[in-house]
């Protein structure tokens, strides 16, 4: 059988690749936000920059939040995103970047984000062996749990020697 009507593309096909960049004000997290900015113009996608914020909601806890303490430290937590977006990749990065800012651990928030992206970033400040294990980063957490492919970026990566020449 001969066909001659061209086929459509599939969904999949027509929209463009989604890459979540867990932030959180860091150096480390800006760097990773520029690397998922350049990665994006590299495939046509777009950015999630994805901050999460934490109030202690238990009512026996010093220092339990009223609502206006709680809508106040999200508003402080999107204004800290917004600052840090713009001070990684400027206002006008050449790609589309959304601004996420999503109550609960960073890394349940980046987890629940990677279910939904075709790639998760994140940064590090690059502990390795015993300390490593024992902060138990976000990171690490992020690595062994997202649903999508991850991407660790270390700070200054590009500056360090790469090994003996």
């Amino acid at each position: 059988m001969i066909r001659t009507k061209r086929e459509e593309p599939t969904v999949s096909e027509t929209i463009e690749p989604l890459i979540v960049v867990g932030v959180d004000g860091s150096n480390h997290s800006k760097e990773a936000l520029r690397w998922g900015v350049a990665q994006a113009k590299a495939t046509g996608g777009r950015v999630h920059a994805v901050m999460s914020w934490e109030w202690n909601t238990n009512p026996f806890a010093v220092g339990s939040g009223t609502p206006d303490e709680l809508v106040g430290a999200e508003e402080t937590a999107r204004r800290r995103l917004a600052d840090t977006v713009a001070s990684a990749v400027g206002t006008s990065p050449g790609v589309p970047v959304f601004r996420r800012v999503e109550q609960g651990s960073a890394a349940q928030v980046l987890v629940d984000a990677s279910k939904e992206a075709d790639l998760t970033v994140v940064g590090t400040r690059g502990y390795g062996g015993f300390k490593g294990v024992l902060l138990g980063s976000v990171s690490q957490q992020v690595v062994q749990y997202a649903a999508s492919t991850v991407v660790v970026v270390r700070e200054g990566a590009d500056d360090e020697d790469q090994g003996p020449a």
